[in-house]
């Protein structure tokens, strides 16, 4: 049990745990102000277990091409040899139990979307679907489970409607992740084109990769300002701009390290946008005036823009975390 305990905790991967997160959070904040108590729990309880299970379902699937992304990487036991593939499967059951048992005390609409994060991670890493080696269905299928979901997730836990899923902001949320998530298959390129995975880098290439993730950036920021109260929508532009700027150097990137800085430092602008967000909405819901939202989210944004230009001015002391 206790060993168990140690990989649920090391396939709970905090990066992208704490992203899906704050789109849970931003869900629970567009009720208006949040409350925070024990339906958060079960939430994100269940929404980290959905997390684990889908993580050792996929590192079961791809065990021989994360052997070649990524030999030192301490976030995969398989590859580390830390844990069995009999280990992960016995972890894929109980996390997929605890997400719909977490599920079930916040009642039926959770355990429904949860029921579909688990459907969804099943066809993304297992055969004969594994949308995962599909151009257009991986980002499809990791925007549903990773954006959607944790916003639903978030109105349920929060009381509020699921119609409001289907808003604006979910719409520009979707977008700006799918500009992340085709930035991946830099990472994973070694191995995908070791093992025949066809991805949107290695069949179309470069510019064409660069090309989609600006369209989709472009996009969501167009629907992001529609949603969004004018003020907030100022602000969040400067950290748009630099995840333009950051898609840019990866385009020119003439070198690996030189692509995933600046990949990473485009991520840590979109995490800085995504608080700015929640932050302006936590605010305003909780009765601030909007020179208070004004200032919270417009500190976020500087704090984010500030630290990302520093640590730009010094790519060599930058640590990629992902080789472990």
């Amino acid at each position: 049990m206790t060993k168990l305990l140690r990989l649920y905790l090391v396939m709970l991967r905090y990066r992208i745990a704490a992203m899906v997160a704050m789109f849970m959070l931003l869900g629970a904040a567009s009720t208006g102000a949040v409350h925070l108590g024990l339906p958060y729990v079960w939430a994100a309880l269940a929404l980290a277990s959905s997390y684990v299970a889908a993580t050792a379902l996929n590192d079961l699937a791809d065990e021989e091409i994360d052997h070649v992304n990524h030999p030192l990487d301490a976030g995969r036991p398989l590859v580390e040899g830390t844990a069995s593939r009999r280990e992960l499967v016995a972890l894929h059951l109980v996390a997929s139990l605890l997400t719909v048992a977490a599920a079930a005390q916040l009642g039926l609409r959770a355990v429904g979307l949860l029921g579909a994060a688990l459907a969804i991670s099943q066809v993304y890493s297992a055969p004969p679907v594994r949308l995962s080696y599909r151009v257009a269905g991986a980002p499809i299928a990791l925007g549903i489970a990773y954006v959607l979901v944790p916003y639903s997730l978030g109105l349920a836990a929060a009381g509020g409607t699921l119609r409001h899923a289907t808003s604006r902001l979910t719409c520009a949320l979707f977008l700006l992740f799918t500009a992340r998530i085709v930035l991946k298959d830099f990472r994973d390129r070694a191995g995908d084109a070791q093992y025949g995975k066809p991805t949107l880098l290695l069949r179309y290439g470069k510019t064409a990769t660069c090309a989609t993730s600006l369209a989709a950036l472009v996009g969501g920021d167009a629907v992001l300002v529609l949603a969004l109260d004018p003020r907030l929508a100022v602000i969040v532009q400067p950290l748009v701009a630099g995840i333009a700027w950051m898609l840019h150097m990866v385009w020119r990137a003439e070198d690996e390290r030189a692509e995933q800085v600046a990949i990473g430092l485009g991520a840590r602008l979109g995490n800085g946008l995504l608080l700015s967000v929640l932050a302006w909405m936590l605010v305003d819901g909780s009765g601030g005036s909007p020179a208070g939202a004004c200032t919270v989210a417009g500190g976020v944004s500087a704090l984010f823009l500030f630290s990302t230009i520093t640590l730009a001015s010094r790519p060599e002391e930058i640590v990629l975390g992902y080789k472990g």
